[in-house]
């Protein structure tokens, strides 16, 4: 009667359903539990959860924690139903998944392990074939993704990145509120992110409010087509910016630099370093030689101040100054053109 008890508050099986038997097997290092239902609270659906009347019961069996070493297994005669739409099936379980042949805590425990081991040394660890773990990652996904759909969300960040040497590239869109990867396709094309706002409602990408990107064209393209006002929500992140506007100040340093060699002058030699660093980054030495080139009247000079202008516009709490200081910084890179 403990034996009984004492599963019933672990697995917290609850009426209509009770623990009938406890069996332990020294030889076979095994526990098994025997649960039921009493059959005297009407069953129900599992698809469309009408009330529907008993059909017959089928033998059902899980695995679960382990109980001091023996492997623990459920075996549960389940009630089946004659649903009018769905047929006949059994009804769902309240301490696993339907289709799992584990129990929603097994499952927890391996997805805490996948967590910090591999899919094949948690399986060697649980006895489990290498498809058995895997089943129950793809399962734990699945409900992530149910959980996600529920609320789409409003400000999106587009990336891509390399694996295996370099040589492979995949999307991913993460949601800026929470901090969550949401979406991973391959490669870096328009139909990549394609993928995830195929996923959307029309509601949902409406509600799309800002998404973060580098200046991929595909993404361009695919935000277009899919997201309503898209040139008004695109937001090209900084990190891609200052890479960009360093790329050109550099561009601008070498032209200048040939011309200033051609006439003798070695000013701006050893200098792409301070020019692509971020200020703060720079040593007092390092300050020092740059701050003269800093205040001359190069060109180098010029395309250096216009980028780190361009950082600031980041700085900016409110919308109205940081449209007047985005609007001064064009009319001075027109000036300096």
């Amino acid at each position: 009667m403990r034996d009984k008890k004492l599963y019933s508050q672990i697995l917290g099986i609850e009426t209509p359903w009770f623990v009938s038997d406890v069996e332990l097997s020294l030889q076979a290092q095994q526990v098994k539990v025997f649960i039921e239902h009493t059959g005297k609270k009407g069953c129900q659906c599992r698809v469309c959860a009408k009330p529907c009347p008993g059909y017959d019961h089928i033998i059902q069996k899980w695995r679960h924690w382990d109980t001091c070493r023996f492997q623990t297994i459920l075996v549960a005669r389940v009630p089946r139903v004659q649903c009018p739409e769905h047929k006949v099936l059994a009804i769902d379980v309240p301490w696993a998944e339907s289709g799992s042949r584990y129990t929603a805590l097994f499952e927890a425990l391996v997805i805490d392990w996948l967590k910090e081991a591999t899919t094949k040394a948690v399986a060697r660890q649980t006895k489990l074939s290498w498809n058995a773990i895997d089943g129950i990652g793809q399962r734990a996904v699945r409900r992530g993704l149910a959980r996600r759909n529920a609320q789409s969300p409003k400000r999106l960040a587009v990336d891509e990145t390399s694996f295996q040497k370099r040589h492979e590239y995949v999307t991913v869109v993460t949601d800026h509120d929470k901090g969550v990867v949401i979406h991973v396709a391959d490669e870096r094309k328009s139909d990549s992110l394609n993928e995830y706002f195929d996923t959307l409602a029309d509601d949902a990408k409406k509600g799309i409010e800002c998404v973060t990107m580098d200046r991929s064209k595909a993404y361009i393209k695919s935000v277009r087509q899919n997201v309503p006002e898209a040139d008004r929500k695109i937001a090209f992140d900084k990190f891609h910016i200052a890479q960009s506007l360093g790329k050109a100040v550099n561009k601008v340093r070498m032209e200048e630099n040939k011309t200033l060699i051609s006439k003798g002058v070695e000013w701006l030699k050893g200098t792409r370093y301070n020019g692509l660093t971020n200020p703060e980054n720079l040593s007092k030495e390092q300050w020092d030689n740059f701050e003269p080139l800093r205040h001359s009247t190069l060109k180098t000079a010029s395309a250096w101040a216009i980028g780190e202008l361009a950082m600031s516009l980041w700085d900016y709490p409110s919308t109205a100054w940081a449209i007047k200081a985005w609007k001064k910084w064009l009319s001075g890179l027109k000036d300096a053109a």
